[in-house]
């Protein structure tokens, strides 16, 4: 998962170099509906680490997992938000609960 997150860096370099407005106007706006508002930054991305299973994207997975870690969510909490993925969007989001496990577990040591 940690390769994940190298390939997200490079993309966003690769992202500032060809289409920087672009790539400030999102990131400006990510950090604008990810801060503590009505639900705190943590149930922020406990729902992003559900919507990433729902979507199954791995390097959502690695992303959002390792911020809700460093937010204080639990395993448990990770695994519950991601299991409503699953009951909203089925067998495919359960299959990617196998990377969410593999990003808890390399992200819960740092």
């Amino acid at each position: 998962m940690k390769e994940k997150l190298q390939e997200i860096q490079t993309l966003i370099k690769n992202l500032q170099e060809n289409a920087p407005e672009e790539t400030k106007t999102f990131f400006s706006f990510m950090q604008s509906v990810e801060k503590d508002g009505a639900v705190s930054a943590k149930n922020k991305e406990l729902i992003n680490v559900a919507l990433a299973v729902a979507a199954q994207c791995e390097w959502c997975i690695a992303f959002h997992t390792k911020n809700a870690l460093k937010l204080g969510a639990s395993k448990e909490e990770i695994v519950e938000a991601a299991m409503q993925a699953v009951l909203m969007h089925g067998g495919p989001a359960l299959m990617y609960m196998t990377p969410l496990f593999k990003a808890i577990e390399e992200f819960s040591n740092e």
